[in-house]
């Protein structure tokens, strides 16, 4: 018996580890992949991840994350304390809870005594469908929340079907049992609220398992129910009300949504049976409850739920409850919930991670009987080896346009060419590579296949105000807002070409209006405070950069800015304490000391402007202009070696300065070196010769040499 139990964990053993071999070998060329769309705002850019008040507006305040997801956000914190921000690691993660999952769902189909259960555990872990999932960062939801979802799943069921072995358990275990699925069931919540259906799993097992469901198997999961109904319908309302799921693209009507649904559910089925042409975003297809044809998909849906039912005695209760468990777990995300996505695509994978469990189960449990009664059971294993290495080479082929931004829209756009998305987001990317005039073409193909799309016309607008084309600029973001009178990026943008054109007035117009529109707008008002600042309206702008720290209170310009606009009043104290947070937030901004510096030259306080010109080169060591005002600096306080030794850096860095040569020149006449003076001098001319202080320099110089004191 011994040598039998020893046997088997063996076995055991070895077939775990073939799994994250598998998994590890499929999934190796996205572990060298870079951050993807989306990744930017949960995790690059995403304020909460640096620093300890993060965390906690990460659990207190929901509406400062993409989504409220608090545990997922907090394992991106640990991740970003403990290696920064590095998306190698990232996408480890991801693949370690993803083997973590399929082990733990191995477990599951074992103490359900489900046939052929590591088969079904290694299609899970290496099926190409999920590679959205795992190969996604921002998906940490799906494969966090699953892995929560699994081991609450496991300890409920130890808990409600105990085996042999935990016969004699005592009454306090049976409670530790039930309050840690309990608790894990919680956190699964906390990671995606998609898992609010596994009460109903759970329900559906114990319907399969035991003869009949008793009072206590009600009661004892009604408390999951309620935490299931509460986190998905907050879940529901924050979709609409924070992330943006509201407006013409979703509205449809109940018919509308049932016809979804169907061909839903066959989309997903067909993509587990064949794994081709996967597509981060699957064309948006048209719904018409005017079309019979469109029925056909929630009718047989309907008709095979019935078979299913009315032949159990025949296909047996597990048949039942594995597409219950595929339809169930789908529900979320079948469209009868206004999601984001639902705006460019009704289907996506990474919708059906945990759903998927159900039909591959099914499936490979009906390829198994099927050939256990052709007596064709060797066949099976050259059957499961073709599997296996056809599902690792269309994932290894397919994850290769996890790789980076540009070769996922790319794919994306072979495979759905009318994916407006697709242009205008590798649009976006053109822009960040200062690429211009190819986004616009990427703009241009959005408009053709979703013609006055107000983005289209606002990103266009960008590109043309990167390039310094007012005009172009103002006319796109005006289209925008004809296009959506309620775009506030639009009317601040506006607002910004407004003001590079000098038209304050009108540019202060605009960002009122963004501010009308969304009050919590933090550029908006950093603008509006620039602009009144400008203009010397200092109390107005006091309140609009109070305003901008309060909405963004790590905004290291707000605060730069307004320390300027404190220096300018003379409220030396305060700005100084304003440019201190400033630099602590963003302690690489040499430009903004060079600046703070030439305010405190203009001054004529070089003590203070030393100090700041000093730190600009701390940060930059080749920030020539630096090193030629400190110079200029020094020369005022006469120290005249120092001052002549950063003319000369800034001169080596950059050798084409005019105004380093002739400060060079007028230190060295200044130490007495008129002849080593004088070069200097003419080759400032010549680099610019309307140079008025180095004509006046080169002329008093050449009079003193021609003096008779100087022969």
């Amino acid at each position: 018996m011994k040598q039998e139990i020893s046997i088997f964990r063996r076995k055991t053993l070895y077939q775990g580890l073939l799994l994250i071999i598998l998994v590890f070998i499929m999934y190796f060329p996205v572990l060298k992949a870079d951050y993807i769309w989306d990744d930017d705002a949960y995790v690059v850019n995403n304020r909460n991840l640096q620093n300890t008040q993060g965390l906690t507006r990460i659990w207190l305040e929901p509406k400062t994350s993409p989504q409220y997801y608090p545990l997922v956000f907090s394992s991106f914190w640990i991740e970003r304390q403990l290696f920064g921000l590095n998306p190698h690691i990232s996408h480890l993660l991801n693949v370690c809870l993803h083997i973590f999952n399929a082990l733990l769902l191995w477990a599951v189909l074992r103490f359900l005594g489900v046939g052929a259960a590591f088969f079904i555990a290694l299609v899970f872990a290496i099926h190409p469908v999920h590679l959205e999932s795992v190969a996604w960062i921002t998906e940490r939801k799906n494969v966090l929340s699953a892995f929560f979802y699994l081991l609450s799943m496991l300890a409920y069921l130890y808990y409600s079907l105990p085996p042999i072995t935990f016969a004699a358990k005592t009454r306090w275990r049976s409670i530790a049992l039930y309050l840690t699925g309990m608790f894990l069931f919680v956190c699964a919540l906390l990671s995606k609220t998609v898992t609010a259906t596994l009460p109903m799993i759970l329900l559906s097992i114990l319907w399969w398992k035991k003869e009949k469901l008793k009072k206590w198997d009600w009661l004892a999961i009604f408390p999951m129910f309620i935490l299931g109904i509460v986190f998905g319908l907050s879940t529901v309302w924050l979709e609409v009300h924070h992330v943006g799921a509201l407006g013409e693209e979703w509205n449809l009507s109940i018919v509308s949504r049932f016809l979804i649904a169907g061909r839903a559910v066959w989309f997903y089925i067909g993509k587990i049976i064949w794994p081709q042409a996967l597509s981060f975003i699957y064309p948006r297809w048209f719904i018409d409850p005017s079309d019979i044809r469109q029925y056909i998909y929630p009718l047989t849906l309907l008709l095979l739920g019935l078979g299913l039912w009315f032949f159990r005695k025949k296909t047996g209760k597990e048949s039942l409850v594995a597409v219950f468990f595929f339809l169930c777990s789908l529900f979320p995300a079948l469209g009868f919930f206004n999601v984001y996505p639902m705006q460019f695509s009704y289907v996506a994978d990474h919708f059906q991670y945990l759903a998927s469990i159900g039909i591959i189960a099914l499936i490979i449990v009906c390829l198994k009987n099927t050939l256990s009664k052709l007596k064709l059971n060797k066949f099976q294993y050259v059957l499961m080896i073709t599997l296996v290495l056809s599902l690792i080479y269309v994932g290894r082929r397919e994850g290769g346009k996890y790789n980076n931004l540009e070769m996922l829209w790319n794919d994306t756009i072979i495979k759905n060419g009318d994916c407006w998305m697709a242009y205008n987001n590798l649009g976006t990317l053109k822009i960040k590579q200062k690429k211009y005039a190819e986004a616009r073409t990427y703009f241009n193909e959005v408009l053709k296949r979703k013609p006055g799309f107000a983005i289209a016309f606002n990103n266009l607008g960008m590109t043309w105000m990167h390039e310094g084309n007012l005009v172009q600029a103002k006319e796109n973001f005006s289209k925008a807002i004809a296009g959506n009178s309620l775009y506030a990026e639009a009317y601040n943008n506006l607002g910004v070409a407004l003001g590079r054109e000098q038209n304050f007035s009108e540019a202060i117009i605009n960002y009122q209006y963004t501010l009308k529109i969304n009050p919590q707008y933090v550029m908006a008002h950093y603008n509006l405070a620039n602009v009144w600042s400008r203009r010397n309206e200092f109390k107005e702008a006091e309140k609009h950069y109070r305003e901008a720290i309060r909405i963004r209170p790590d905004f290291a310009m707000a605060y730069y800015y307004y320390g300027v606009s404190l220096l300018r009043q003379g409220r030396k104290q305060e700005a100084l304490q304003n440019l201190a947070i400033a630099f602590g937030l963003k302690p690489d901004f040499s430009f903004g000391y060079f600046q703070v510096g030439n305010f405190f030259m203009e001054q004529g306080n070089t003590s203070d402007a030393i100090t700041h010109y000093s730190k600009a080169i701390e940060i930059d060591p080749g920030y020539a202009e630096a090193h030629c005002n400190l110079g200029t600096a020094l020369l005022k306080q006469f120290q005249l070696e120092s001052a002549i030794d950063h003319f000369r850096n800034a001169l080596h860095i950059k050798p084409n300065y005019a105004a380093a040569e002739n400060n060079l020149g007028y230190a060295l006449e200044r130490q007495g070196k008129l002849e080593e003076a004088i070069p200097h001098y003419i080759q400032a001319l010549k680099l610019a010769p309307n140079f008025q202080k180095a004509k006046e320099n080169l002329e008093k110089a050449l009079e003193l040499k021609r003096l008779p004191s100087r022969k």
